[in-house]
């Protein structure tokens, strides 16, 4: 089988970029509705929002013999989960849309929830988290697989973030001697 060889229109991509320089990041060749992925990423914002205030609260609250190892990780995944929320804000900015950080619907848009615990109640916290961070999972191989060759570097940055929760479920996992 001969290999095929490379080529591009060079010039008339440099005519289409000088004539569409206000669109951006986005070109022709984007395969898929700027609004709609815009839409699914102030989705995914909100769920890093809400994991990054619930791991924030639990580092902070949690008391017992185990605290500090446990506290710690929740610390870990809160800085975590508020740098997803940024990544996804900014790729947001990237496409021409505007971030949703609304507080008032925050928790509506979110695929996990916020759950609170007596401060002692270290394996609740954890079982929550875990079963947050198998909600975000599942949710983001779907966008990824939905996003396909449409939106490549979106595509990436939802690669790097699930790759970080999957981390995250493992580290769950371990605290909780599973």
């Amino acid at each position: 089988m001969a290999e095929s060889s490379f080529s591009i229109d060079v010039a008339a991509i440099r005519e289409r970029a000088r004539r569409k320089m206000t669109d951006g990041p986005v070109t022709a060749g984007y395969g898929r509705s700027a609004e709609e992925v815009i839409g699914v990423l102030n989705d995914v914002l909100a769920t890093e929002i809400v994991c990054w205030m619930r791991y924030a609260q639990h580092a902070i609250s949690a008391t017992g013999i185990d605290r500090a190892q446990v506290a710690a990780e929740f610390a870990e995944h809160a800085a975590e989960e508020r740098d997803h929320a940024m990544r996804a804000a900014e790729r947001i900015s990237q496409l021409g849309g505007d971030p949703d950080f609304d507080p008032e619907t925050l928790a509506r848009r979110s695929h996990t929830t916020y759950a609170t615990f007596d401060d002692g109640d270290l394996r609740g916290m954890l079982q929550e988290n875990l079963v947050a961070e198998r909600i975000v999972i599942e949710s983001y191989q779907e966008i990824i697989r939905w996003l396909g060759d449409g939106d490549v570097t979106t595509r990436r940055i939802m690669e790097d973030i699930l790759a970080e929760e999957e981390e995250h479920a493992d580290d769950l996992m371990d605290l909780l001697g599973n």
